[in-house]
């Protein structure tokens, strides 16, 4: 496996100062984005599936182990914040569940019937799709949960940084960012764990503006639940449909902090009620229903 082979670019490293370790990791970080963008076709046709099952009402679900597994749950935690999702739509499953994320469980990566067994427990469908992350492409608890979600008709995706490998094999929507070999041998949390990040955040988020959770590149479903997201809900609506702060603020009272919702009531001039209908009917994209505006920031 590439990503467990010594890096002849860094050698040396620990004869180098402080300095030149850095620049030797910024270096070899500085490689990820261009190998992530030579497969964006494929992760873009795993959106298009993403967005087509949340749609009908599915779900994604990641599942991983060690830090691909920590990862997915972080990108699954966001989206109900940023996005205003429900948590069942977008879930992160990490081998050895809760006590993985804060400790070490190394062992847990092993266990092909755990990850099998998961994906019944959380009564996978073929309306869901999932999601295994490893570097490796070989992790006995992700295949297990791959091997499942096929079983029960679930589309597919794998994320690795090891090409050929076996979860590639098993899936519909393969996605192999070859990184090489790491700065320290083994150690998938530095350029691994980078093309992962990247890759689970384009899934995610394309597959949400897709949905309609953005409008222009402002976040319309985030989810007020604290001072900050109050602060910036108020902004977005001030934005989309130019008025004042104080408008704004009573419109979100009056929508309980629905963006949207907001937003059609100050365009539209429409009763809550209205707004709301009008949204469900253009399946909660916003632009259907106001069109193009100019965003004055």
């Amino acid at each position: 496996m590439l990503t467990e082979n010594p890096n002849p670019r860094t050698a040396h490293i620990d004869r180098l100062s402080s300095l030149e370790i850095l620049q030797v990791i910024n270096d070899e970080d500085a490689t990820v984005a261009m190998t992530v963008r030579r497969v964006l076709p494929v992760i873009a046709q795993a959106v298009d599936a993403i967005t087509e099952h949340l749609r009908s009402g599915g779900s994604l679900i990641y599942v991983g182990a060690g830090t691909s597994g920590r990862l997915g749950v972080l990108e699954a935690v966001e989206c109900v914040p940023t996005f205003n999702t429900d948590p069942a739509m977008v879930q992160g499953i990490v081998a050895g569940g809760q006590t993985a994320l804060i400790q070490s469980a190394e062992g847990a990566e092993d266990d092909y019937e755990a990850g099998y067994s998961k994906m019944g427990e959380i009564g996978v469908s073929q309306r869901d799709v999932v999601v295994g992350i490893a570097a490796s492409g070989r992790t006995p608890y992700v295949i297990g949960a791959l091997k499942a979600a096929t079983m029960y008709g679930a589309a597919t995706v794998a994320v690795t940084c090891n090409e050929p490998a076996p979860m590639l094999d098993m899936v519909e929507y393969p996605i192999a960012a070859v990184v090489g070999p790491e700065v320290i041998a083994g150690s998938t949390r530095l350029k691994a764990g980078t093309a992962q990040k990247m890759i689970l955040n384009m899934l995610s988020t394309a597959s949400m503006i897709q949905l309609g959770k953005v409008y222009g590149n402002l976040m319309v479903g985030v989810k007020v639940t604290n001072q900050k997201l109050a602060k910036r809900a108020q902004g977005i609506v001030m934005t989309v449909a130019n008025i004042s702060e104080e408008e704004a603020i009573r419109l979100l009272e009056q929508t309980h902090n629905d963006v949207k919702t907001a937003i059609v009531m100050a365009l539209l001039h429409v009763s809550v009620d209205e707004a709301r209908e009008r949204l469900t009917a253009a399946n909660g994209i916003l632009r259907r229903i106001i069109g193009d505006r100019p965003l004055v920031f």
